[in-house]
Parts: structure tokens; sequence; C-alpha cells
């Protein structure tokens, strides 16, 4: 039964030990649950216990499967695996993006990851830069606005890895995109 980091902050956010929240995977059937099944039991089960009741029962999830042995930690709900890089810039989100999309279409490390063209769209949250990868990956970039500061913080997500190795090596080029990209900026 593999550990998680995750079960210390379960714990304190609920007030429940994590033999209380095993106990209650064990009444709903949890080993026979498929990770959409436990997370919805979660996420009556947490209704007015913590706030963002939908993270905690993503994140409570998460933690039985790894705990049970079901899911390594990075492996996602299909057996893939995703990655996830940021940093914080002193852009503004659109003009984040621009930069983004621009240094994108001419970075051959990124290029070389694509296998149909990008698109963007985005919200006043948020806006993404998505492109279906080699493999039947999935890559996003995102633009973030930073809380209160009107800068942006660019998030790199590659998803549909096919395991943990592909991953840290997929990680390790994503890494050298962004320090690549962040280089160039001019701010």
């Amino acid at each position: 039964m593999a550990t998680n980091s995750r079960i210390e902050a379960i714990e304190r956010a609920t007030g429940r030990s994590w033999e209380d929240w095993l106990a209650f995977m064990e009444r709903i059937g949890a080993a026979d649950l498929d990770h959409h099944a436990i997370a919805t039991q979660l996420l009556y089960e947490l209704d007015g216990m913590v706030d963002n009741v939908g993270w905690w029962a993503q994140s409570t999830a998460v933690a039985f499967e790894q705990y049970s042995g079901r899911r390594i930690p990075g492996q996602q709900p299909d057996g893939t695996f995703r990655l996830s890089v940021s940093k914080a810039t002193s852009l503004g989100m659109h003009e984040l993006m621009t930069a983004w999309t621009e240094f994108a279409a001419t970075e051959p490390a990124v290029l070389g990851m694509l296998v149909a063209e990008p698109r963007v769209s985005g919200t006043e949250n948020r806006i993404s830069w998505r492109a279906k990868g080699v493999d039947d990956t999935a890559i996003t970039v995102l633009s973030e606005p930073k809380k209160g500061a009107g800068t942006a913080s660019l998030v790199v997500q590659h998803g549909g890895l096919a395991s943990p190795d592909v991953s840290a090596d997929t990680r390790e080029v994503w890494v050298g995109v962004v320090e690549r990209f962040m280089s160039g900026l001019t701010t």
C-alpha cells in the first residue's frame, strides 16, 4: 500500500483520521468503484465539511487509489500520466499568451511534439493554447492571472503519457522549453 502526501492534508481539512476515511471507503465499496464513482460519493460526504468540495473529493479519491495500490503518483484514472511545468512572469495574461504563441510557432522542441495545429481560446480567467501531441497525447499551455498582481503565470500540461519514465523525460524537455521561453521575454 502506497503512502500519499495528501493524507495529512485531508485529515487536517476534514477533521477525520485516515482510518475513518478508509472505513468510509469500505462502506461505499470503493474497492469495486471507478474513480468517478468514488469522487461522486465523496462529494456527498464532504458537502458542508470543507470549502471547494469538488477539489477535496478528487484529492481524497486519488489518495485512496494510491493508498490501495490502484494508481501511482502522477497516474491518471485512465492509466496514463500527466505532467505540469509552470513559471510566474511579470507579463499580463494576454501579453503572455501572445509571446508564447509566437515563441511556440518557431520552437523546434515544441513543434516536434505536435501532430496538429494548436488552437487558442480563452476566458477572463485563463487563456488556453491546446494541441494534439504525438502518441495521442494532449498538450495545453495556459496563461493564468496571478491573484491581485496584474501578471500571469505560464502553465504547461502534457497528458496522455504512457509511463512514469516517458513523463519524466517529457518533463525535462518542457523545463528546457520554458527556460528558453522565459530567457527570451522582455519585460
